[in-house]
């Protein structure tokens, strides 16, 4: 198994594959900041539920995706900041995706958090994605 240079663009897109497959289910490997980008999702509604799960030598991430009848609830993920270029917003800088109808994922001194959050709190941080 190769290393991967950008472990949550490899999440999100593999949450763009499974819904736009109409996948139900994915497995992925663990990590903390996959654990809270899925956290941010489930807060904000565009995935079903996430679990962890310990069997074995590794640790797993399983996501649930969501469906609006035959439609995913999530229509588009956009990774923002890479490891090539990192981007910084602070708290009156957070951008309104798609007018309000998606949003921001921010990962600020107090965790990852959605835009609308980290405004509410008045913290900045790295833009990580957009999702819609």
């Amino acid at each position: 198994m190769s290393a991967l240079t950008d472990p949550i663009a490899d999440f999100l897109t593999r949450l763009r594959n499974a819904s736009k497959a109409q996948k139900h289910e994915i497995t992925l490997p663990f990590s903390r900041m996959k654990n809270d980008l899925a956290r941010v999702l489930k807060q904000e509604g565009y995935i079903e539920d996430f679990a962890v799960e310990t069997e074995g030598p590794k640790q797993r991430l399983k996501v649930r995706t969501k469906f609006v009848g035959e439609t995913p609830a999530i229509t588009d993920l956009k990774r923002i900041s890479r490891p090539g270029l990192r981007r910084y917003v602070g708290a009156a800088e957070i951008p309104r995706v798609r007018g309000g109808n998606g949003i921001a994922i921010l990962s600020t001194p107090r965790g990852v958090l959605s835009g609308r959050e980290a405004r509410r709190q008045n913290v900045g941080g790295e833009l990580l994605a957009f999702v819609y």
